[in-house]
């Protein structure tokens, strides 16, 4: 008589996940397929996921793909290949975009707080110093810096507070009378006549007086009409309020001569 293949008719009564194996005539195993687990009669897909996150770093996210396997993403905030993921530090890349003069400090994922360095004031992102030195950092005044060094001009460089009143660069380059007052020692004074001591006036404060007396000795005029503050009715201020730890620095459009 022909031995009973119990696995021939609906794979032997086994899950549709198993194998059906012939063992003794009449008789038959069920075993899962690779994937699955269970007693071959009822096999469940395994989640890798669910055991110690499928070996997934801990910052990283486990996600099932298919029977018993999985990919690994790393969390917001950390980068590697899944397996292992390390923290991403704001900080570590360009100062977290902070000022080359301020604190970066790692907060919470993916955020940091800037904060100015000793000596500097701002909100983390834009830090100044002292308005001596300010004036170098900026285009549109490096060149008073270089009149003042050249001269030994370091009245500002002290604690202050003081206003600056300072013509733009291209202003100081290309006015004749400058060459003329050097040769004839008048530097210091024109230079000094843009400095004021002992007040730290910003743009709205500038619009509430008058006149202001330089570190030169002479009265500065001030008017406000249209909008627009003038020095002595010729000079506007173009750009204003630069604030550094010892005073503030206005942008104006012409020389203020004594």
């Amino acid at each position: 008589c022909p031995a009973i293949d119990a696995c021939e008719s609906s794979n032997g009564g086994c899950s549709s996940k198993a194998e059906c194996r012939r063992t003794t005539p009449g008789n038959r195993a069920c075993v899962c397929r690779a994937g699955y687990t269970g007693d071959g009669i009822v096999c469940i897909e395994i989640n890798p996921c669910l055991v110690n996150n499928g070996g997934c770093d801990r910052n990283a996210e486990c996600t099932q793909t298919g029977p018993n396997q999985a990919v690994c993403n790393c969390l917001k905030g950390y980068s590697g290949d899944g397996k292992t993921c390390t923290y991403i530090s704001l900080c570590s890349q360009n100062n977290g975009g902070c000022s080359e003069f301020a604190i970066c400090n790692d907060t919470e994922l993916a955020e940091r707080t800037c904060t100015c360095k000793p000596n500097y004031i701002g909100d983390g992102f834009k830090c100044r110093g002292n308005i001596f030195k300010e004036l170098l950092r900026n285009s549109n005044t490096s060149r008073f810096y270089f009149h003042l060094e050249a001269l030994s001009i370091r009245d500002i460089s002290g604690p202050g507070p003081f206003t600056l009143f300072v013509p733009r660069t291209d202003v100081l380059n290309s006015d004749p009378r400058v060459k003329d007052w050097t040769a004839k020692g008048m530097m210091p004074q024109v230079l000094r006549y843009h400095m004021v001591g002992c007040a730290n006036l910003l743009y709205k404060d500038l619009t509430a007086i008058t006149n202001i007396t330089s570190l030169q000795g002479d009265l500065i005029h001030i008017s406000y009409s249209q909008n627009s503050l003038v020095l002595n009715n010729k000079a506007e201020i173009i750009l204003s309020d630069a604030v550094g730890t010892n005073g503030v620095i206005h942008v104006i459009n012409q020389i203020l001569v004594p």
